[in-house]
């Protein structure tokens, strides 16, 4: 900003004294030269009237500047990213630190957008815990971001997984939430491949091609787990 102000005043100094200048063909040729060229192309001037000819260059000079600070001053705006989960939604999935709560907690919101795409009700938002987080507003967007936020969703997910796989191989919930995923994904698929056939926006398409990546990915993953055991899945009870 000081800098913006400095143009300025180097600008309005002795801008007057500019009319007084003798001729037009030498501010022509000030404007197109350096302040020591100028000097040399007029020596018959006195001292001042060179310092009205150097004055005349950078308060061109100075004007172009004042331009070119104030369009990139006024262009540097800071985009605005689109979170894929609304701020209730990232609530939810800090409330839940077990991996496989966590993955419930992905399959609905995007669960939420799906039936936002396709126009069909709401999954179910009722607590499982009396203290949850609410799950909030139903998530807003075009057809792009909704299919954006989706992506996003399947990614983070498949990041939580990639976590807890890295600090605990055996751990049981990794096989259970694995397969949550998995089977979640290969809906996902499905209703994707209808939403190919209804649109031919590019952008669009390119959305749900990023989705089915994502899906994709997690369908592989989940064909290398093992059979699962008897008793997963099952709630342990109580004593």
């Amino acid at each position: 900003m000081g800098s913006l102000q400095s143009v300025g005043l180097s600008f309005s100094i002795n801008i007057a004294s500019l009319r007084d200048f003798p001729t037009d063909s030498l501010s022509e040729a000030a404007n197109d030269m350096r302040v020591s060229e100028v000097f040399s192309y007029i020596p018959a001037l006195d001292l001042a009237d060179r310092w009205r000819v150097a004055l005349a260059s950078l308060c061109q000079g100075a004007i172009v500047l004042s331009v070119v600070l104030f369009a990139a001053a006024t262009a540097i705006v800071p985009a605005q990213t689109r979170d894929h989960l609304t701020d209730a939604e990232t609530d939810l999935v800090r409330y839940y630190q077990e991996l496989d709560k966590r993955i419930d907690i992905f399959i609905k919101a995007v669960d939420r957008r799906l039936a936002v795409i396709n126009g069909t009700a709401q999954p179910s938002t009722k607590k499982a815990l009396k203290d949850e987080p609410d799950w909030g507003d139903v998530p807003k967007g075009t057809r792009v971001e909704l299919l954006g936020d989706i992506a996003g969703i399947l990614d983070e997910a498949i990041t939580n997984i990639d976590d807890v796989s890295r600090r605990d191989e055996k751990s049981p919930l990794l096989s259970r939430s694995l397969r949550k995923l998995t089977a979640a994904s290969s809906r996902y698929l499905t209703q994707l491949e209808v939403l190919k056939t209804q649109t031919k926006n590019d952008d669009e398409l390119a959305a749900i091609e990023r989705v089915a990546d994502n899906a994709s990915q997690i369908i592989e993953a989940g064909k290398k787990l093992p059979a699962p055991s008897a008793d997963e899945g099952q709630k342990k009870k109580k004593p």
